[in-house]
């Protein structure tokens, strides 16, 4: 589970790149274990471009909720787990024909990538992680 944000982190954070967010959400859903969507009765939030439908995805929960305004006011921030987005979302969404896109900013822009691409991203950034992770036993 995700540590809380302090504003002023969150201000600095939404300001990056559409590359730097995505780098952002890679490393932030690898290391808190989950990811985060906006939920209504209806199902997940969608965002649509000229070519795609899809999903948005966060790396925490307050940057979610800050989209839940407007006709979104409704909607409620959920965390999926990082094995339930392996093991089950994934499939899904590619099954769905819909794709992702990664922590959209104020202005709609965020990387729009296939729920594949996403995944090897994902699981790259665990395999790094493990590494860095396990450190080697020295001999005196």
């Amino acid at each position: 589970m995700s540590t809380p944000l302090a504003p002023a982190l969150q201000n600095e954070i939404q300001q990056y790149d559409t590359e730097k967010r995505f780098q952002y959400v890679i490393k932030e859903v690898v290391a808190n274990n989950e990811i985060w969507i906006l939920m209504d009765e209806h199902g997940c939030v969608m965002l649509n471009t000229e070519d795609e439908d899809c999903v948005p995805v966060w790396p925490n929960q307050e940057f979610a909720q800050a989209w839940a305004t407007g006709e979104w006011q409704a909607c409620k921030p959920e965390a999926i787990s990082l094995n339930k987005w392996h093991s089950r979302w994934t499939t899904g969404l590619e099954d769905d024909e819909l794709a992702l896109v990664v922590f959209p900013n104020e202005n709609e822009e965020g990387a729009v990538v296939y729920p594949d691409e996403f995944d090897a991203e994902l699981k790259q950034q665990e395999k790094q992680t493990k590494k860095k992770q396990r450190s080697p036993i020295k001999k005196l």
